[in-house]
Protein backbone atom coordinates (compact mmCIF):
# COMPACT_ATOMS: atom_id res chain seq x y z
CA UNK A 1 0.00 0.00 0.00
CA UNK A 2 2.94 2.30 0.53
CA UNK A 3 3.95 2.07 -3.08
CA UNK A 4 1.74 2.87 -6.02
CA UNK A 5 3.54 0.25 -8.07
CA UNK A 6 2.37 -2.77 -6.10
CA UNK A 7 -0.89 -4.58 -6.69
CA UNK A 8 -3.83 -3.27 -4.66
CA UNK A 9 -3.90 -6.38 -2.49
CA UNK A 10 -0.14 -6.27 -1.94
CA UNK A 11 -0.26 -2.60 -0.98
CA UNK A 12 -3.08 -3.25 1.43
CA UNK A 13 -1.18 -6.08 3.05
CA UNK A 14 1.99 -4.01 3.42
CA UNK A 15 0.26 -1.03 4.94
CA UNK A 16 -1.50 -2.86 7.73
CA UNK A 17 -0.59 -1.64 11.12
CA UNK A 18 -3.35 -1.75 13.67
CA UNK A 19 -6.81 -0.59 14.55
CA UNK A 20 -6.85 2.16 17.05
CA UNK A 21 -10.60 2.92 16.85
CA UNK A 22 -14.02 2.14 18.18
CA UNK A 23 -15.05 5.62 17.10
CA UNK A 24 -14.42 8.31 14.56
CA UNK A 25 -13.38 11.59 16.12
CA UNK A 26 -16.08 14.11 15.22
CA UNK A 27 -14.63 17.30 16.65
CA UNK A 28 -13.83 18.79 13.23
CA UNK A 29 -16.32 16.91 11.10
CA UNK A 30 -20.04 17.33 11.61
CA UNK A 31 -21.90 14.06 11.26
CA UNK A 32 -18.80 11.90 11.65
CA UNK A 33 -19.36 8.39 12.95
CA UNK A 34 -19.00 8.00 16.69
CA UNK A 35 -19.46 5.00 18.98
CA UNK A 36 -19.97 4.81 22.69
CA UNK A 37 -17.17 2.90 24.40
CA UNK A 38 -17.96 -0.75 24.86
CA UNK A 39 -16.90 -4.27 23.95
CA UNK A 40 -16.49 -5.21 20.31
CA UNK A 41 -19.27 -7.38 18.93
CA UNK A 42 -18.24 -10.83 17.74
CA UNK A 43 -18.94 -11.51 14.09
CA UNK A 44 -21.21 -14.45 13.23
CA UNK A 45 -19.51 -17.47 11.69
CA UNK A 46 -21.22 -19.19 8.78
CA UNK A 47 -20.22 -21.78 6.21
CA UNK A 48 -17.94 -20.24 3.57
CA UNK A 49 -20.09 -21.61 0.76
CA UNK A 50 -22.61 -19.03 -0.36
CA UNK A 51 -24.52 -17.53 -3.30
CA UNK A 52 -23.58 -18.47 -6.84
CA UNK A 53 -22.18 -15.71 -9.08
CA UNK A 54 -21.79 -15.21 -12.80
CA UNK A 55 -18.26 -13.98 -13.48
CA UNK A 56 -16.99 -11.84 -16.35
CA UNK A 57 -13.35 -10.88 -16.92
CA UNK A 58 -12.98 -7.18 -17.79
CA UNK A 59 -9.62 -5.81 -18.92
CA UNK A 60 -8.74 -2.52 -20.56
CA UNK A 61 -7.23 -3.33 -23.96
CA UNK A 62 -4.38 -0.87 -23.30
CA UNK A 63 -2.86 -3.48 -21.01
CA UNK A 64 -4.26 -7.01 -20.91
CA UNK A 65 -1.57 -8.15 -18.43
CA UNK A 66 -2.57 -6.00 -15.44
CA UNK A 67 -6.02 -4.68 -14.49
CA UNK A 68 -7.70 -4.15 -11.15
CA UNK A 69 -11.36 -3.20 -10.73
CA UNK A 70 -11.79 -1.39 -7.42
CA UNK A 71 -15.30 0.09 -7.15
CA UNK A 72 -18.83 -0.23 -8.55
CA UNK A 73 -21.88 1.99 -7.95
CA UNK A 74 -25.60 1.25 -8.10
CA UNK A 75 -25.76 2.24 -11.79
CA UNK A 76 -23.16 -0.39 -12.69
CA UNK A 77 -20.37 2.12 -13.33
CA UNK A 78 -16.96 0.64 -12.46
CA UNK A 79 -13.61 2.26 -11.64
CA UNK A 80 -10.13 0.79 -11.68
CA UNK A 81 -6.76 1.02 -13.36
CA UNK A 82 -4.31 -0.79 -15.62
CA UNK A 83 -0.52 -1.06 -15.43
CA UNK A 84 1.51 -2.77 -12.72
CA UNK A 85 3.35 0.37 -11.63
CA UNK A 86 6.81 -0.98 -12.41
CA UNK A 87 9.17 1.49 -14.08
CA UNK A 88 7.87 2.14 -17.58
CA UNK A 89 4.61 0.38 -16.75
CA UNK A 90 2.69 3.08 -14.83
CA UNK A 91 -0.74 2.80 -13.22
CA UNK A 92 -3.42 4.53 -15.33
CA UNK A 93 -6.94 5.04 -13.99
CA UNK A 94 -10.25 4.59 -15.80
CA UNK A 95 -14.03 4.50 -15.61
CA UNK A 96 -16.01 1.71 -17.23
CA UNK A 97 -19.57 2.79 -17.97
CA UNK A 98 -20.90 -0.33 -19.67
CA UNK A 99 -19.13 -3.51 -18.54
CA UNK A 100 -20.42 -5.57 -21.46
CA UNK A 101 -18.95 -3.31 -24.16
CA UNK A 102 -15.16 -3.29 -24.15
CA UNK A 103 -14.96 0.14 -25.82
CA UNK A 104 -16.46 2.04 -22.89
CA UNK A 105 -13.27 2.70 -20.93
CA UNK A 106 -12.68 6.37 -20.11
CA UNK A 107 -9.28 7.58 -18.89
CA UNK A 108 -9.24 9.17 -15.41
CA UNK A 109 -5.81 10.49 -14.42
CA UNK A 110 -4.86 13.28 -12.06
CA UNK A 111 -3.54 16.20 -14.16
CA UNK A 112 0.25 16.15 -14.43
CA UNK A 113 0.60 12.81 -12.65
CA UNK A 114 2.85 9.95 -13.68
CA UNK A 115 0.49 7.38 -12.16
CA UNK A 116 -3.14 7.27 -11.01
CA UNK A 117 -5.35 4.68 -9.35
CA UNK A 118 -9.11 5.26 -9.22
CA UNK A 119 -10.30 3.44 -6.11
CA UNK A 120 -13.89 4.46 -5.36
CA UNK A 121 -17.00 6.27 -6.60
CA UNK A 122 -20.49 7.19 -5.48
CA UNK A 123 -23.84 7.30 -7.29
CA UNK A 124 -23.32 10.93 -8.31
CA UNK A 125 -20.32 12.43 -10.04
CA UNK A 126 -17.63 11.90 -7.40
CA UNK A 127 -14.59 9.68 -7.85
CA UNK A 128 -11.71 9.21 -5.40
CA UNK A 129 -8.27 7.67 -5.58
CA UNK A 130 -4.60 8.55 -5.37
CA UNK A 131 -1.81 9.55 -7.71
CA UNK A 132 1.97 9.78 -7.91
CA UNK A 133 4.32 12.22 -9.58
CA UNK A 134 6.86 9.40 -9.88
CA UNK A 135 7.37 6.01 -11.55
CA UNK A 136 10.64 4.88 -10.01
CA UNK A 137 12.51 1.65 -10.64
CA UNK A 138 12.82 1.06 -6.88
CA UNK A 139 9.01 1.47 -6.48
CA UNK A 140 9.55 4.18 -3.83
CA UNK A 141 6.88 6.42 -5.37
CA UNK A 142 5.07 9.20 -3.52
CA UNK A 143 1.27 8.93 -3.14
CA UNK A 144 -1.32 11.72 -2.81
CA UNK A 145 -5.07 11.35 -2.41
CA UNK A 146 -7.51 13.07 -4.75
CA UNK A 147 -11.18 13.80 -5.36
CA UNK A 148 -12.58 14.15 -8.87
CA UNK A 149 -15.98 15.86 -9.19
CA UNK A 150 -17.20 15.78 -12.81
CA UNK A 151 -13.65 16.13 -14.11
CA UNK A 152 -12.56 18.76 -11.56
CA UNK A 153 -9.67 17.34 -9.53
CA UNK A 154 -8.64 18.28 -5.99
CA UNK A 155 -5.62 17.03 -4.05
CA UNK A 156 -6.52 15.57 -0.63
CA UNK A 157 -3.95 14.82 2.08
CA UNK A 158 -4.45 14.51 5.81
CA UNK A 159 -2.63 17.36 7.59
CA UNK A 160 0.22 15.84 9.57
CA UNK A 161 3.55 17.17 10.81
CA UNK A 162 5.22 13.75 10.56
CA UNK A 163 4.53 12.27 7.10
CA UNK A 164 6.39 9.35 5.61
CA UNK A 165 9.20 10.10 3.16
CA UNK A 166 8.20 9.86 0.38
CA UNK A 167 4.65 10.80 1.47
CA UNK A 168 1.91 8.16 1.30
CA UNK A 169 -1.75 9.27 1.39
CA UNK A 170 -4.62 7.48 -0.34
CA UNK A 171 -8.40 7.90 -0.56
CA UNK A 172 -10.11 4.53 -0.99
CA UNK A 173 -13.91 5.00 -0.75
CA UNK A 174 -16.67 7.62 -0.90
CA UNK A 175 -20.42 7.71 -0.22
CA UNK A 176 -23.34 9.73 -1.60
CA UNK A 177 -23.08 12.26 1.23
CA UNK A 178 -19.60 13.22 0.05
CA UNK A 179 -17.72 11.55 2.91
CA UNK A 180 -14.52 9.81 1.81
CA UNK A 181 -12.21 7.46 3.72
CA UNK A 182 -8.56 6.61 3.36
CA UNK A 183 -5.28 6.60 5.25
CA UNK A 184 -1.86 8.17 5.44
CA UNK A 185 1.49 6.79 6.61
CA UNK A 186 3.58 8.55 9.26
CA UNK A 187 7.37 8.87 9.52
CA UNK A 188 7.52 5.69 11.63
CA UNK A 189 5.77 3.68 8.89
CA UNK A 190 2.41 3.40 10.67
CA UNK A 191 -0.88 3.85 8.83
CA UNK A 192 -3.63 6.14 10.13
CA UNK A 193 -7.19 5.95 8.86
CA UNK A 194 -9.16 9.12 8.29
CA UNK A 195 -12.45 10.48 7.04
CA UNK A 196 -12.67 13.53 4.73
CA UNK A 197 -15.73 15.74 4.14
CA UNK A 198 -15.58 16.79 0.49
CA UNK A 199 -17.95 19.75 0.96
CA UNK A 200 -16.32 21.31 4.02
CA UNK A 201 -12.74 20.09 3.40
CA UNK A 202 -12.60 18.90 7.03
CA UNK A 203 -10.74 15.81 8.22
CA UNK A 204 -11.45 13.42 11.09
CA UNK A 205 -9.20 10.64 12.38
CA UNK A 206 -10.46 7.07 12.42
CA UNK A 207 -8.92 6.15 15.76
CA UNK A 208 -10.61 3.50 17.92
CA UNK A 209 -7.90 3.38 20.62
CA UNK A 210 -7.51 -0.39 20.83
CA UNK A 211 -4.67 -1.27 23.22
CA UNK A 212 -1.56 -2.40 21.37
CA UNK A 213 -2.79 -1.29 17.95
CA UNK A 214 -0.38 0.83 15.93
CA UNK A 215 -2.03 1.37 12.53
CA UNK A 216 -5.36 1.39 10.69
CA UNK A 217 -6.61 1.55 7.11
CA UNK A 218 -10.13 2.88 6.50
CA UNK A 219 -11.06 1.32 3.16
CA UNK A 220 -14.82 1.67 2.58
CA UNK A 221 -17.81 3.77 3.63
CA UNK A 222 -21.49 3.30 2.79
CA UNK A 223 -24.47 5.68 2.59
CA UNK A 224 -25.30 4.95 6.23
CA UNK A 225 -21.85 6.40 7.10
CA UNK A 226 -20.68 3.00 8.36
CA UNK A 227 -16.96 2.34 7.81
CA UNK A 228 -14.95 -0.82 7.13
CA UNK A 229 -11.25 -1.51 6.94
CA UNK A 230 -8.51 -3.49 8.66
CA UNK A 231 -5.80 -3.29 11.31
CA UNK A 232 -3.06 -5.21 13.06
CA UNK A 233 -3.62 -6.07 16.71
CA UNK A 234 -1.15 -6.33 19.57
CA UNK A 235 -0.31 -9.92 18.61
CA UNK A 236 0.48 -8.96 15.02
CA UNK A 237 -2.69 -10.48 13.56
CA UNK A 238 -4.35 -8.73 10.62
CA UNK A 239 -8.08 -8.36 11.28
CA UNK A 240 -10.99 -6.53 9.70
CA UNK A 241 -13.47 -4.15 11.27
CA UNK A 242 -16.92 -2.81 10.49
CA UNK A 243 -18.14 0.20 12.45
CA UNK A 244 -21.90 0.56 12.10
CA UNK A 245 -23.29 4.04 12.76
CA UNK A 246 -26.94 3.02 13.23
CA UNK A 247 -27.35 1.20 16.57
CA UNK A 248 -23.60 1.72 16.99
CA UNK A 249 -21.42 -1.36 17.16
CA UNK A 250 -17.86 -2.30 16.29
CA UNK A 251 -17.57 -5.70 14.61
CA UNK A 252 -14.17 -7.40 14.44
CA UNK A 253 -14.00 -9.56 11.31
CA UNK A 254 -11.87 -12.68 10.96
CA UNK A 255 -12.57 -15.50 8.51
CA UNK A 256 -12.26 -18.78 10.44
CA UNK A 257 -8.91 -20.44 9.75
CA UNK A 258 -7.44 -17.40 7.99
CA UNK A 259 -4.03 -15.88 8.66
CA UNK A 260 -5.29 -12.41 7.65
CA UNK A 261 -8.72 -10.86 6.91
CA UNK A 262 -8.89 -7.50 5.07
CA UNK A 263 -12.22 -5.82 4.23
CA UNK A 264 -12.06 -3.34 1.34
CA UNK A 265 -15.63 -2.18 0.65
CA UNK A 266 -19.17 -2.10 2.02
CA UNK A 267 -22.64 -1.65 0.53
CA UNK A 268 -25.48 0.42 1.95
CA UNK A 269 -27.07 -2.86 3.12
CA UNK A 270 -23.98 -3.58 5.23
CA UNK A 271 -22.48 -6.25 2.97
CA UNK A 272 -18.71 -6.12 3.53
CA UNK A 273 -16.29 -7.43 0.89
CA UNK A 274 -12.56 -8.04 0.81
CA UNK A 275 -10.07 -10.88 0.84
CA UNK A 276 -8.55 -13.30 3.31
CA UNK A 277 -5.32 -15.27 3.31
CA UNK A 278 -4.80 -18.89 4.30
CA UNK A 279 -1.27 -20.01 5.05
CA UNK A 280 1.88 -17.96 4.76
CA UNK A 281 4.91 -17.48 2.56
CA UNK A 282 4.97 -19.29 -0.77
CA UNK A 283 2.11 -21.56 0.31
CA UNK A 284 -0.31 -18.70 1.02
CA UNK A 285 -3.53 -18.48 -0.99
CA UNK A 286 -5.96 -15.58 -1.21
CA UNK A 287 -9.75 -15.80 -1.46
CA UNK A 288 -12.34 -13.07 -1.82
CA UNK A 289 -15.18 -12.88 0.68
CA UNK A 290 -18.49 -11.27 1.49
CA UNK A 291 -19.79 -10.80 5.04
CA UNK A 292 -23.09 -9.68 6.54
CA UNK A 293 -24.15 -9.63 10.16
CA UNK A 294 -27.04 -11.97 9.36
CA UNK A 295 -25.19 -14.59 7.29
CA UNK A 296 -21.51 -14.33 8.21
CA UNK A 297 -18.74 -15.03 5.70
CA UNK A 298 -18.98 -16.46 2.19
CA UNK A 299 -15.96 -17.31 0.04
CA UNK A 300 -15.78 -15.80 -3.46
CA UNK A 301 -13.30 -17.13 -6.04
CA UNK A 302 -13.23 -16.23 -9.71
CA UNK A 303 -13.19 -19.60 -11.52
CA UNK A 304 -10.04 -18.52 -13.41
CA UNK A 305 -8.29 -17.38 -10.23
CA UNK A 306 -9.20 -19.76 -7.41
CA UNK A 307 -6.83 -19.10 -4.52
CA UNK A 308 -5.76 -15.76 -6.03
CA UNK A 309 -8.93 -13.62 -5.87
CA UNK A 310 -9.61 -10.24 -4.23
CA UNK A 311 -13.07 -8.63 -3.99
CA UNK A 312 -12.71 -4.87 -3.78
CA UNK A 313 -16.15 -3.31 -4.35
CA UNK A 314 -19.87 -4.06 -3.95
CA UNK A 315 -23.12 -2.22 -4.75
CA UNK A 316 -26.64 -2.50 -3.33
CA UNK A 317 -27.58 -5.20 -5.88
CA UNK A 318 -24.75 -7.38 -4.55
CA UNK A 319 -22.66 -7.02 -7.72
CA UNK A 320 -18.96 -7.48 -6.97
CA UNK A 321 -15.80 -6.19 -8.62
CA UNK A 322 -12.20 -7.14 -7.99
CA UNK A 323 -9.29 -8.92 -9.59
CA UNK A 324 -7.49 -12.26 -9.75
CA UNK A 325 -4.22 -13.76 -10.94
CA UNK A 326 -4.64 -16.14 -13.88
CA UNK A 327 -2.61 -19.19 -14.86
CA UNK A 328 -0.30 -17.05 -17.02
CA UNK A 329 0.50 -14.77 -14.10
CA UNK A 330 -1.57 -11.84 -15.38
CA UNK A 331 -3.76 -9.72 -13.09
CA UNK A 332 -7.30 -9.57 -14.48
CA UNK A 333 -10.30 -7.51 -13.42
CA UNK A 334 -13.67 -9.20 -12.90
CA UNK A 335 -17.33 -8.42 -12.41
CA UNK A 336 -19.43 -10.97 -10.49
CA UNK A 337 -23.24 -10.80 -10.49
CA UNK A 338 -25.31 -12.90 -8.06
Amino acid sequence: MKRLAQSHAQRLRRSVGALAATALASGTLAGALALAAGPAQASPVAALSGPAYTFKTLNNSRDLTFNQLLGINDHGKIVGYFGSGAAGHPNKGYNLYSPFHQGNYQNVNFPGSKQTQVTGLNNGHVVVGFYSTQNRADLADNNFGFVDISGHFRKVNFPTSHPASPPVDQLLGVNDSGLAVGFYVDSAGNSHGYLYNISTHHYASVNPGTVGATSITAAGINDADSVTGFFTNAKGAVLGFFVRKSAPHLFILKVPGSSATQPLGVSTHGEVVGFYTVGSGNSAVTHGFTWTRQHGFHKVDDPHGAGATTVNGVNTAGDLVGFYTDSAGNTDGFLAKP
